[in-house]
C-alpha cells in the first residue's frame, strides 16, 4: 500500500453524450458489462494497485453513485487509515460548483491537504481499461518530475478527439496540444502519444498551479490550463500504458457516448473478449445484488431458452427464448417466445412474449411489451426513442407509453400456443 499519495477520482462530469442514460444518473454510474458501473474499473485498478486513499469528486445526479460506492465499496479499513471518501461540491472557494476539472480539485484541497500527501493521483471515473497506477507512481518518484502524464498511442486521424503529449528521447514532456488539426502534427503517418487524462503530480506543484489557475480567468481543465504552463518550468514526464488486460493490444476505452458504449459492451461477447473481465490476478470489484443463480428454461421444441456468444448476470431468467451477442444485467426476465440480438439490457428489465429486439440500449425497470419489435424498424424507432448515429435504439422508462410495433401475427402465434398447451 502506497501511504504517501492519494487518489482523486472525478466522476461529476454531466455525460450528455451518454443521454438519456444519463438523465436519473451520473455518468460513472451507469451500468457497464452486467453487473458492474463504469467506474468500478477506475476503482478496481486503485485497489488492485494499492491505492486505498481515494476521493471521489461528484456533482450531477450522484444519489446512485453515492449510493453504489456505500454498498459496493466497503473494502477499505478505516483503521488502517484507508478511506472511499465521496466529495460532493462544498462551496469553499466561491459561491460556483466546479468549473472544470482541475476546479474540482481545487475547490477539494482542503479535504486533500489534511491528509498529507506528498503525491497525488489524479483519475478520470468514466474509462474502461486495467492500469497498475503503482508501477506509474515508481516512475514518477524515480525519475523525480513534479508532474507525469500517462500516454496511449493513437493513430493520427484520431489525433483531434485528444490531448497530444510531444515528447523528447527521455520522455520528458516538451509540448502538449489539446484536440490538435492533423497538420498541426507535422509530416509522417505514425501514431502519436495522446493523454489519457491519468495524472499523478508532486503536491506542493499542484497547489502552486492549482492556486494559479483558480485566480485567472480560464477553463479551468488540466490538459488546457493547469499542464501547459508546467511544461518547461518543472520536469514533466510521460508514462507510456502499460495494460494489465494481457492481450495484444493495449486496451481503454472513453465510453464517452452512447455508440462507444454500446460497443465496449459487444467487446465482451466475442468468443475471446478483448477486455478480460475473468482474470483472477486483477479482478473487477463491485456491488453483487443478493440473486440467484442466471436460469434457461426449456418449455419444449418452440420455446428453448438459450444464450449464446452472451453476457448473462445474476436473476436472469430466460424463457423459452433465444439470446445472442447480448449483455443481460441482473435480473432481467425474457419471457417465451423472444429474440434478442446484440443489444443491453439494463437491471430489472422485463421482456413479453415474442418481442424482438435488435441493436437496442433497454434501460434499467424497463417493461417491454409482448409483441414488441424494437431495431427492426428505423423510422418507427426514431420516432418513439432516441436513436444514436449508427442505429442504436435506446428505450427508457420515459418512452413505455410509446412502445409499439406490436407484431400481431406474434400474438397470434402466442394465442395458438397457449390453445395447444391448454389442450394436452
Amino acid at each position: 500500500m502506497f501511504d504517501d499519495a492519494n487518489v482523486i477520482v472525478l466522476a461529476g462530469g454531466v455525460g450528455e453524450r451518454l443521454y438519456p442514460l444519463t438523465r436519473e444518473r451520473a455518468k460513472p454510474a451507469v451500468y457497464f458489462g452486467g453487473p458492474y458501473r463504469i467506474i468500478d474499473f477506475t476503482l478496481s485498478n486503485c485497489v488492485n494497485s494499492g491505492l486505498r486513499r481515494i476521493f471521489i469528486a461528484t456533482q450531477y445526479k450522484s444519489l446512485s453513485l453515492a449510493r453504489h460506492i456505500r454498498t459496493g465499496w466497503s473494502v477499505v479499513s478505516e483503521e488502517l487509515g484507508e478511506f472511499i471518501e465521496m466529495l460532493p461540491p462544498q462551496m469553499r472557494t466561491g459561491q460556483h460548483w466546479y468549473q472544470g476539472t482541475a476546479d474540482a480539485v481545487y475547490q477539494n484541497l482542503y479535504s486533500i491537504t489534511r491528509e498529507r500527501p506528498s503525491y497525488l493521483i489524479v483519475l478520470s471515473g468514466d474509462h474502461v481499461y486495467k492500469m497498475d497506477y503503482g508501477r506509474m507512481l515508481r516512475a514518477h518518484k524515480e525519475r523525480g518530475v513534479a508532474a507525469t502524464l500517462a500516454t496511449i498511442e493513437v493513430p493520427r486521424e484520431e489525433a483531434h478527439r485528444f490531448g497530444i503529449v510531444q515528447v523528447d528521447d527521455e520522455e520528458r514532456v516538451v509540448g502538449f496540444l489539446e484536440k490538435p488539426a492533423p497538420d498541426a502534427l507535422g509530416p509522417g503517418d505514425a501514431p502519436v502519444p495522446a493523454s489519457m487524462g491519468i495524472y499523478i503530480f508532486t503536491m506542493n506543484v499542484l497547489v502552486e498551479a492549482l492556486e494559479a489557475d483558480a485566480a485567472r480567468e480560464s477553463s479551468h481543465d488540466f490538459g488546457r490550463d493547469i499542464l501547459p504552463p508546467l511544461i518547461g518550468r518543472v520536469p514533466v514526464a510521460a508514462y507510456r500504458f502499460y495494460d494489465e488486460n494481457k492481450k495484444a493490444a493495449k486496451y481503454w476505452r472513453d465510453i464517452g457516448t452512447l455508440d462507444a458504449y454500446y460497443e465496449a459492451n459487444m467487446d465482451l461477447c466475442q468468443v475471446n473478449p478483448e477486455f478480460n473481465l475473468y482474470d483472477p490476478d486483477w479482478p473487477i470489484r463491485t456491488y453483487q445484488p443478493q440473486a440467484p443463480p442466471a436460469k434457461f428454461v426449456f418449455a419444449d421444441d418452440a420455446r428453448r431458452g438459450e444464450a449464446l456468444d452472451s453476457t448473462i448476470s445474476a436473476g436472469c431468467i430466460i424463457s423459452g427464448s433465444e439470446v445472442t451477442g447480448s449483455v443481460l444485467c441482473p435480473n432481467v426476465r425474457v419471457h417465451s417466445f423472444c429474440k434478442i440480438e446484440r443489444s443491453i439490457l439494463l437491471p430489472g428489465v422485463r421482456v413479453g412474449r415474442h418481442a424482438r429486439i435488435r441493436n437496442a440500449i433497454i434501460d434499467r425497470s424497463v417493461v417491454i411489451p409482448r409483441g414488441a419489435r424494437i431495431g427492426h424498424d428505423p423510422d418507427e424507432d426514431r420516432r418513439r426513442h432516441t436513436v444514436t448515429e449508427r442505429g442504436i435504439v435506446v428505450v427508457t422508462a420515459e418512452d413505455t407509453p410509446l412502445i409499439g410495433a406490436i407484431d400481431e401475427a406474434a400474438l397470434q402465434l402466442e394465442a395458438e400456443a397457449d390453445r395447444r398447451g391448454a389442450e394436452g
